[in-house]
């Protein structure tokens, strides 16, 4: 594993369950503001998308983006964080 990726898996770790971030958040958190479109080469080889939450990146004109699973699958994960949120708040 690059340095560059573990610094786009760190960046990503630290985004809040139920919130997003996009593709160029992550590359200026790594230290690499305009490799966002190497950040998405990263989370597309992420060995560990179930702790790594690369679903939770999207591209900054929120669109969706894409997704190791598949779209319907990243959708679904964002709407079950959003759901389980509201259900913990009250």
């Amino acid at each position: 594993m690059t340095k560059f990726a573990i610094r786009v898996y760190r960046a990503v770790l630290s985004i809040p369950f139920g919130q997003v971030r996009s593709y160029k958040w992550v590359a200026q958190k790594a230290g690499s503001g305009r490799a966002y479109r190497a950040v998405g080469q990263v989370l597309k080889r992420n060995p560990y998308p179930l702790i790594i939450p690369c679903h939770r990146v999207i591209r900054s004109d929120k669109e969706i983006g894409g997704y190791v699973f598949g779209l319907k699958q990243k959708k679904f994960l964002l709407e079950l964080e959003r759901e389980l949120l509201k259900c913990l708040a009250g």
